[in-house]
């Protein structure tokens, strides 16, 4: 259970930090006059960015013949879109699904391979983009999503189902203006969210479970402006 939990602090850990060395790296990319990066961000502006996602859950669970669940972090590739309602205000959805492995520990049938799941958590933020830097333009941001699981595999057990459910996210992040087209960005999202799930072990009954997913998403990536 320890190793398990030390490995998606590090997941975490790694990718922020993979982050912050990326953007290091490419500061002095491009010497972007300061009245480009002014405009950069407007109303009607459309910001289009490919990124690599990191959704990493932190799992809290009751279920009901004890024990814990456990849900693995996984990367994907990531597409979000924004618009810019105002000069300041923007709305974003993201694109893209993760593929979770799933399992129950220390439960009285004792350590249980549940499979995997895909999840695809379509979400609308809103958010609020500060002016005034030169090329580093930070926002925040607050939004709803509505988690769907698809594609279930059982594992050792005859069925394994989880119910869909909406969620919140809080949200902060940046862009670092590259030219008056392309950007980069790092964003990272906190999810609130939850599901019910029904475990069906065969000869050995129905289990149930009420987990609480409230996962870390950290992607990174490049963008261009429309």
């Amino acid at each position: 259970m320890k190793n398990y939990r030390s490995k998606k602090i590090s997941t975490s850990a790694y990718s922020l930090a993979s982050a912050f060395i990326v953007a290091a790296a490419i500061l002095p990319i491009s010497d972007v006059k300061s009245e480009e990066n002014s405009n950069f961000k407007y109303q009607g502006a459309w910001l289009v960015g490919l990124k690599v996602l990191n959704l990493n859950p932190d799992v809290k669970s009751v279920t009901s013949i004890g024990g814990e669940a456990q849900v693995a972090a996984d990367t994907v590739p990531e597409l979000d879109i924004r618009y810019f309602l105002t000069d300041n205000i923007a709305i974003e959805t993201i694109l893209g699904y993760t593929e979770h492995r799933v399992s129950a520990t220390g439960t009285q049938l004792g350590d249980v391979n549940l499979g995997s799941t895909k999840v695809l958590p379509p979400t609308i933020t809103l958010q609020y983009h500060f002016t005034g830097g030169r090329r580093f333009l930070p926002y925040v941001g607050a939004g709803l999503n509505y988690t769907v699981y698809f594609d279930s595999d059982p594992g050792d057990t005859v069925d394994v189902s989880y119910k869909d459910d909406f969620g919140f996210a809080l949200n902060l992040g940046f862009d670092y203006v590259i030219n008056e087209r392309s950007y980069f960005n790092v964003d990272l999202k906190k999810y609130k969210l939850s599901t019910d799930t029904v475990i069906d072990a065969g000869d050995a009954g129905i289990a149930t479970a009420s987990v609480d997913l409230d996962p870390l998403a950290i992607s990174v990536g490049f963008g261009w402006k429309f």
